[in-house]
């Protein structure tokens, strides 16, 4: 009977224990993935270095070659403040890589036939029906430039609010006039949900006309209003219901309120929060209304590396499908061509286009960063970015809080990444 009792006991507990959250992907022996171990403790020395003399806070790295972990390390303080050690779980904002997860999560809606990508911004956002641009000239009597205000000669779709051509700007960064009626706007001022954003924004001419130029802007925060008007739900639930609870990316959301995760926030230097005009970092644990597709969400390197992995693997992961084939080669191909003209800053920057949510790499050389024909990147502003290389069947993640140092590490960890990986293909 006692051993009855216990049989029953052991298989009651393991009837009740609670299931197991996904964790990081398989490790794999960084030799047999083709990368030089010698080399990648390289990349962790200088990262050692660099945090030691103060160059950058603390950061983590992942590198994922056929479906195994190469490489994960985590380096230097997650908060430089207290001096607490960088972890491999921490939580970072990650800013516009939200663009990536948003643009996803409406991709899953445009396979239900619920839009297609030539639908005008206006059938699901009425407030963009009648557009204005700002065309700014110089006054011939004042020399100073001016604003001429005309009709949009077409209406944005959402193909352009994916791609950065709705003619939809940024003000924070800038000193054109239509970035100034931005900041003069307070666009981002307060606390706001998405469809108050959406009457702002409306409310000011475009940057260009629609289709024309790519201009990086808060499009994608439009496309979550759109995400919200489709699917009668908030962003973060569409998200969590179409990606991230399918996925298992537990850590990822617009704010960490939960008190238990809240010591696993990476931090800045306290010099260091700054990253535009009348923009610095956020507090993710003060919870609010405005859930930002564009660039207000936070993440972990594990749980983005799940999302990289899904995309790489052709939309799927660990059984759970997220999006044909079909459709991410369709997102990682350049939607730009060569009818669309490059605005001032043309952030994919030389020998790259841009898809839908992804910079995309068209041709091997050119960029002054390492990469293959049909890799696809980004970044967000608070110094984290990605890329996945399909040729390679490789994606690493990069993980950091340092706005001053973002340029710098975007370049250096890909260059380090490609010299270390002795085996290509």
């Amino acid at each position: 009977m006692k051993i009855l009792a216990a049989l029953l006991l052991i298989s009651f507990g393991l009837c009740a224990a609670p299931p197991v959250a996904p964790q990081a992907l398989p490790k794999g022996n960084a030799a047999d993935l083709g990368f030089s171990p010698e080399r990648l403790n390289k990349i962790t020395q200088i990262l050692k270095d660099d945090a030691a003399k103060g160059t950058m806070p603390g950061a983590t790295l992942m590198i994922v070659r056929h479906g195994k972990i190469a490489y994960f390390e985590s380096i230097g303080s997650l908060d430089p403040q207290k001096k607490t050690p960088m972890t491999n779980d921490a939580i970072f904002r990650i800013y516009s890589m939200s663009k990536a997860v948003t643009t996803v999560t409406a991709m899953t809606l445009f396979e239900e036939g619920k839009f297609n990508l030539s639908d005008p911004v206006s059938r699901y956002l009425p407030q963009f029906a009648r557009m204005k641009v700002g065309v700014e000239k110089l006054d011939p009597a004042t020399g100073k430039p001016t604003l001429e205000i005309v009709n949009a000669r077409g209406q944005m779709t959402i193909q352009d609010l994916m791609r950065h051509t709705s003619g939809i700007t940024y003000g924070f960064f800038g000193n054109s006039l239509n970035k100034k009626a931005y900041l003069d706007a307070g666009v981002l001022k307060g606390d706001y949900t998405n469809a108050e954003f959406v009457d702002r924004i409306a409310k000011l001419p475009l940057a260009y006309q629609p289709g024309t130029t790519w201009d990086y802007s808060h499009s994608t925060d439009i496309l979550g209003s759109v995400i919200e008007a489709i699917t009668g739900k908030s962003l973060y639930q569409a998200e969590k219901e179409r990606v991230l609870d399918p996925l298992g990316m537990k850590d990822s959301a617009f704010y960490v309120t939960d008190p238990a995760k809240q010591p696993r926030i990476a931090e800045p230097f306290s010099n260091d929060r700054v990253f535009g005009i009348q923009a610095e970092f956020n507090d993710p644990r003060v919870g609010g209304k405005t859930e930002s597709g564009g660039g207000g969400m936070v993440s972990t390197t594990i749980d983005y590396a799940r999302f990289l992995q899904m995309m790489l693997n052709g939309g799927t992961l660990e059984g759970k499908r997220i999006l044909s084939p079909k459709t991410v080669a369709f997102m990682t191909s350049d939607h730009v061509g060569e009818t669309i003209t490059p605005g001032p800053l043309y952030l994919p920057g030389p020998g790259y286009g841009f898809g839908l949510g992804f910079a995309v790499r068209r041709v091997p050389g050119v960029s002054a960063d390492q990469g293959s024909q049909g890799d696809y990147t980004w970044n967000g502003v608070g110094g984290t970015h990605f890329w996945v290389d399909p040729k390679e069947d490789m994606f690493v993640v990069y993980m950091m809080q340092s706005p001053r140092a973002r340029q710098h590490y975007m370049s250096t960890i890909r260059n380090l990444v490609y010299s270390a990986l002795v085996n290509p293909k």
